[in-house]
């Protein structure tokens, strides 16, 4: 997408300020809650894995590319990219150099905000969402990066972050609704909307993803047929309830073998497999090699690919 010279400008400027938070490659929490950074200073050869919570990102330079089951969603400099719920994910930098790296602003959504601040956008009455789906990007709006520049200014200045920063951030999202996205946006703080009903299933099997996973006992949680809560289950996350579960556990495996140095056995134990074979298998399939890979990896010294947050 072809953007004009002055958002161009305005995402440079941008840059240079997160570049200023963010002085070498990883993944940096600002001084206000829900804001953070994340840079990268060369293209992923393999994929991060991890959780990603409903919210907005923000690329100032590079570009990236995220997974969601059979899914890819791109976004750059001239695409936002914004989550509607917390989705497991896997992630590759696709655009970045050490003269140039990739560069993001995320800034995560609180529901109750945006249910407030859905009241004044749309003091009507909420329009039909056009998609359930919980991943979608939206053309690059020059009024958010330029508030988001002004809310980088606002952090340099500890009164002004405790005053001013969360009325930059008020106006971040009454843009966002405000956007050709609005009205999906908006669905993230709707009561019983059909995303907020997923949304409510997805954190209990995100708290329970150890235990047996009942669909019927799930859809009667959330007030749904079992028919159409899997149906509505997958157009929000592209995976069923029980490939959902997978996910999680595997990428939680993943998460002990290269943070606790736990063998294959148990990990897949701690996270709900009853046969090891059949979590060797699944995580060869999911992370595209054995779970012994990782452990030689940390024995080595070797860096495996971590779970960013941008």
């Amino acid at each position: 997408m072809v953007q004009d010279e002055s958002i161009q400008a305005e995402l440079g400027s941008l840059a240079k300020l997160l570049l200023g938070f963010a002085p070498y490659d990883g993944f940096f929490a600002m001084r206000m809650p829900g804001l953070s950074v994340y840079r990268a200073s060369r293209p992923y050869k393999d994929m991060a894995h991890g959780l990603q919570k409903p919210s907005l990102c923000l690329v100032a330079q590079g570009a990236k590319s995220v997974f969601f089951g059979p899914d890819e969603v791109e976004y750059d400099t001239s695409r936002m990219l914004v989550v509607s719920v917390d989705v497991p994910v896997g992630a590759r930098v696709t655009q970045a150099s050490p003269e140039a790296p990739f560069i993001s602003l995320k800034l995560e959504l609180d529901p109750q905000k945006i249910s407030e601040l859905a009241l004044r956008v749309f003091p009507h009455g909420l329009p039909q969402s056009p998609s359930e789906r919980g991943i979608f990007v939206s053309p690059t709006e020059k009024d958010i990066v330029q508030a988001a520049i002004r809310l980088l200014g606002l952090l340099a200045r500890p009164d002004d972050t405790e005053l001013l920063a969360p009325l930059v951030v008020d106006e971040i999202l009454i843009r966002l609704l405000r956007s050709p996205i609005g009205v999906r946006v908006a669905q993230i703080g709707k009561e019983e909307s059909r995303v907020q009903r997923v949304s409510k299933a997805i954190s209990w099997v995100r708290d329970n993803f150890d235990q047996p996973l009942d669909v019927e006992r799930l859809a009667l949680l959330v007030n749904m047929s079992s028919s159409s809560f899997h149906q509505h289950f997958k157009s929000v996350t592209s995976m069923s309830p029980l490939q959902y579960q997978k996910v999680l556990r595997l990428q939680e495996a993943r998460r002990l073998i290269l943070t606790r140095m736990l063998d294959a056995g148990s990990a897949s134990r701690q996270v709900g497999y009853l046969s090891n074979s059949q979590f060797s298998r699944e995580y060869r399939r999911y992370f595209g090699h054995a779970p012994t890979r990782d452990l030689v990896l940390i024995r080595e010294g070797a860096r495996a690919p971590q779970v960013d947050e941008n």
